[in-house]
């Protein structure tokens, strides 16, 4: 009888939750597709590369996202821009970019690698296929275009919430210095066209507020 009592003693706790997650008093699950969950401000989802808010590319081909990536997914050529029509504000632009999910890790290694905040992550991880070809994400899917519109590979894919890709600064804010108590307040990096809201990282007490179930402080 010892050994049973210590073993319901220690499956209390795990019961009782399920005995409120039952009866509905404390559901800790939703029902997905039909509702998403919230996501965190710096979820790793799928990658994004951005453009300068006048339009211009931000990659410029220098591949330290590639050299950064542990899982080797990432292919990156740089090609020298044309003077006269210029893809990016410096010398080169990424001619050839492309992403393997099949190996990516989504570790964000090369959004901190990147010297221009070209590529950062979304909050958007529906992408399911059905072959191995869909998995590789070339520039054509992966370059928001001059409005500030990410495309998606499979527009039509009702899992999908097309509105994800429009958050694609919350890995970016986490390795800024905006950070430390100077910098609070202040936009460290360069903004994008399109609805994605890229303004400054809001101060911890706002943050904590508007993360707070009821959205109280308290």
């Amino acid at each position: 009888m010892g050994l049973i009592k210590e073993l319901l003693k220690g499956l209390r706790v795990t019961g009782g939750t399920m005995l409120r997650t039952i009866t509905g008093k404390e559901m800790v699950t939703t029902e997905y597709p039909k509702e998403m969950r919230q996501k965190p401000q710096r979820f790793h989802g799928r990658h994004v590369l951005n453009r300068y808010p006048d339009g211009m590319e931000k990659c410029i081909g220098c591949e330290l996202c590639a050299g950064a990536c542990p899982a080797d997914c990432i292919h990156v050529r740089g090609m020298d821009n044309d003077p006269a029509d210029p893809m990016s504000p410096g010398e080169r632009f990424g001619f050839v970019y492309e992403i393997n999910l099949l190996r990516c890790i989504f570790c964000g290694l090369c959004v901190e690698a990147c010297p221009t905040e070209a590529i950062t992550m979304t909050h958007l991880f529906e992408m399911s296929t059905t072959n191995r070809e869909d998995a590789i994400y070339t520039k054509e899917t992966l370059l928001m275009d001059a409005q500030g519109n990410v495309p998606h590979m499979f527009p039509d894919d009702p899992l999908a919430d097309q509105a994800e890709l429009d958050t694609a600064d919350g890995w970016l804010r986490a390795t800024a210095s905006s950070g430390m108590a100077e910098y609070e307040g202040k936009q460290m990096w360069q903004g994008t066209p399109g609805p994605a809201d890229w303004g400054a990282e809001p101060s911890q007490d706002i943050s904590d507020a508007l993360s707070a179930p009821d959205g109280s402080d308290d």
